[in-house]
């Protein structure tokens, strides 16, 4: 494994257990440069000029608003609870040589929800949400009808119980092979190394903030 590769592995990206922590502390510093620099700016040129009238407030205001946008951003994954630990450990037990993806909220125009995992084999995809609120069966076919769009087809579905998404995955192991025969799969030349399940993967992410 070349060093670029292990480097990869080793950073913590969407999908990844402790991605939401990682995040919130990525978003606060990006957040405070976009809204720091215009800001020095207006102070800066208002004690030089001795007036805020001048074009340097324009400036300033209108470089604002990329930092009022990331404070958005901000808010939405601050009030993103991060997976437990204990629930991401138990999970991983199971978890075998399956896709799987940790700590998602994932988001459509009329509903949202958090999912604790999912897993990937073939057209088989299964997920876990602790979210007492979740509608499971709205999420899992919003999902699966936009994954399919883009050339995968899959089977997607939400468990709330997690002895039952556990059962699952421990079945997906045992048949995993046969879960995969005849499926045909072209690479995407964008995504050098990507399997077809890592593209499903790669696919749902983008439905999650």
């Amino acid at each position: 494994m070349s060093k670029t590769e292990k480097n990869r592995k080793n950073k913590i990206q969407k999908g990844d257990f402790g991605y939401f922590k990682k995040e919130r502390k990525r978003r606060i510093i990006i957040t405070a440069i976009l809204l720091g620099v215009p800001l020095f700016i207006f102070f800066t040129m208002w004690a030089y000029h001795g007036t805020r009238n001048t074009i340097w407030t324009v400036i300033a205001v209108v470089g604002c608003l990329p930092g009022c946008k990331s404070i958005v951003d901000l808010i939405m994954i601050a009030m993103r609870k991060p997976m437990d630990e204990k629930l991401y450990d138990q999970i991983r037990t199971h978890q075998g040589n399956l896709v799987m993806a940790y700590e998602m909220y994932m988001t459509f125009y009329e509903k949202s929800a958090y999912i604790d995992a999912i897993a990937i084999c073939g057209n088989t995809v299964v997920g876990y949400s602790s979210d007492p609120k979740i509608d499971s069966a709205f999420m899992a076919s919003e999902a699966q009808k936009l994954v399919r769009k883009n050339g995968y087809k899959i089977d997607f579905k939400i468990l709330k119980e997690l002895n039952t998404f556990l059962e699952r995955l421990d079945s997906m192991n045992q048949h995993m092979e046969s879960l995969e025969s005849g499926i045909k799969f072209t690479p995407d030349e964008r995504y050098p190394g990507y399997t077809r399940n890592d593209m499903v993967k790669h696919t749902i992410l983008r439905l999650c903030i």
